[in-house]
């Protein structure tokens, strides 16, 4: 029990590192020697826990990525009957600026998804499972939201989710290099109003 224990704290260390290293450096850009240096390993010892740098990077989705993702974005979902308030607060948290926000929550998806277009096809797989998961999850919450009545019925939940997620990383991109709270700030606005338009509207008499 405490080997396991011992050897799942190892992974999680090896892979928060990794996981800096690689939203630092890039992918590519990242050697097996940076990583080797920046974890104090041997080659030995690193290829006791990882087959290649591939799967060491798909080890870290696994076990980083995917948490994050679905404690920022997909856990919060179900927290309240409303689902438009609480998606609106989950993309603001997650757009966030600052390297600190960044790490805290390990989403650099829409950065790796951009490295690794045509480039990985298993990698980029992997990441677009994230992706799927956050869509299936939005939909499942909007229809719940439209039989309760908070969204109206003509409403195209798919293509709702598809929007939220669309712009979500578009803003991600935008602000890459950039703490500009008033893009944010605008970015957030709308989105209350689009999703003001989802709304029932009252009947006129």
């Amino acid at each position: 029990m405490e080997t396991t224990l011992k050897s799942r704290e190892t992974m999680h260390r090896l892979c928060g590192k990794g996981l800096e290293i690689f939203n630092e450096k890039g992918y590519y850009n990242t050697s097996l020697d940076d990583i080797l240096t920046q974890l104090s390993l041997s080659k030995g010892a690193f290829y006791h826990h990882f087959k290649s740098k591939e799967d060491y990077f798909i080890s870290i989705v696994q076990n980083l990525i995917v948490q994050k993702v679905y404690a920022l974005l997909i856990e919060p979902l179900n927290t309240e009957e409303n689902p438009l308030p609480i998606i609106v607060d989950s993309l603001e948290n997650a757009l966030e600026p600052g390297k600190k926000n960044e790490m805290a929550y390990g989403f650099m998806l829409n950065d790796f998804l951009t490295e690794f277009n045509k480039r990985n096809e298993e990698i980029s797989g992997y990441l677009k499972d994230i992706l799927n998961v956050w869509e299936v999850n939005l939909v499942s919450v909007l229809k719940k939201g439209k039989l309760d009545g908070y969204i109206a019925r003509h409403v195209d939940c798919e293509g709702v989710a598809t929007y939220i997620i669309a712009s979500y990383l578009g803003m991600r991109s935008l602000m890459m290099d950039s703490s500009n709270r008033q893009l944010k700030y605008q970015y957030v606005q709308q989105l209350k109003h689009y999703f003001k338009s989802l709304e029932p509207q009252p009947v006129m008499a």
